[in-house]
């Protein structure tokens, strides 16, 4: 069999990492068609469907999973083999969710390229985690409470802070919200951690029945903006939506766990890295200084 066209398989994977081809052609920097395209191009030649087109987004078929594994670890190889080429610089890759990429890192990436014009960032956007002994990855971030795996060190870099949130037009209509109870009659927003059901078990409460899902908090959080219910996610991540005027907190919640960035307690010391670490606490400082 011909090998697949190199930038098809960069399409596929940028697709598959964030399950929307917009998201994946705005990291490539193309348009949405020509991701769409090739992709389509690429199951055509292979002779496989690799996605279940969908209308809330795609979803990999299970031929899709295990290419997606395969192809994401190739290029991860590619990419450090010619990172050693270039000997005066530094790469460090950092493994986050599609939405912590979505909603806060990505748009911060700049200032960090001006402060260390040395170093690059490679993103790895995905909701699985890292696998730092095959990935090539050198940090993660993640959400959760300690410990978060084993021979790993974790530093926090942000509290949980779950903020209720929806348009600014249905936050104007919904009047006082006090507690978890006073949400049961609207319509509510889930993703994948499933934070509203969770809230409503440990207040001895019945989730409601119906309840839009999404599997990624920033499709969750665009459609409370959109005014289709009352989404939960992170302040951290809501920060730039709430200060654009896009969103609008009704209700905060008092939960656990936070964000944490993550990596081997054996790597070896790297200047790069611990730059990319501190940039990451500084931008947070700074934020909730603000």
């Amino acid at each position: 069999m011909r090998l697949p066209n190199l930038n098809a398989l960069r399409m596929f994977e940028a697709a598959a990492r964030h399950l929307n081809f917009r998201l994946a052609a705005e990291e490539l920097h193309l348009t949405q068609g020509a991701v769409a395209q090739q992709v389509r191009k690429l199951e055509a030649d292979l002779g496989v469907r690799l996605f279940d087109r969908k209308p809330r987004g795609l979803a990999l078929t299970a031929t899709g999973r295990s290419y997606h594994a395969s192809i994401g670890r190739a290029l991860a190889i590619i990419g450090d083999a010619t990172q050693k080429l270039r000997p005066d610089g530094s790469r460090i890759t950092v493994s986050v969710t599609p939405s912590f990429a979505t909603k806060w890192l990505v748009p911060r990436l700049g200032g960090f390229a001006a402060r260390h014009p040395d170093i690059d960032i490679r993103t790895v956007a995905s909701e699985g985690l890292a696998d730092f002994r095959t990935d090539g990855v050198d940090i993660a971030v993640r959400q959760g409470r300690p410990p978060l795996g084993e021979g790993l060190r974790s530093e926090p870099l942000a509290p949980l802070d779950l903020c209720a949130v929806c348009s600014p037009a249905l936050a104007a209509r919904l009047g006082r919200v006090g507690q978890i109870s006073d949400f049961a009659g609207h319509k509510l927003i889930e993703d994948a951690h499933g934070h509203w059901s969770a809230l409503f078990q440990a207040a001895g409460l019945s989730a409601p029945g119906r309840m839009t899902q999404f599997n990624q908090t920033a499709h969750a959080m665009e459609a409370a903006a959109n005014g289709q219910g009352i989404a939960l996610a992170p302040r951290l991540l809501l920060r730039d939506d709430l200060a654009q005027a896009k969103l609008a907190t009704v209700w905060k919640a008092e939960t656990p766990g936070g964000f944490h960035i993550v990596y081997p307690s054996a790597a070896r010391p790297s200047p790069a890295r611990q730059a990319v670490i501190d940039w990451l606490h500084s931008e947070v400082e700074e934020a909730q200084a603000s």
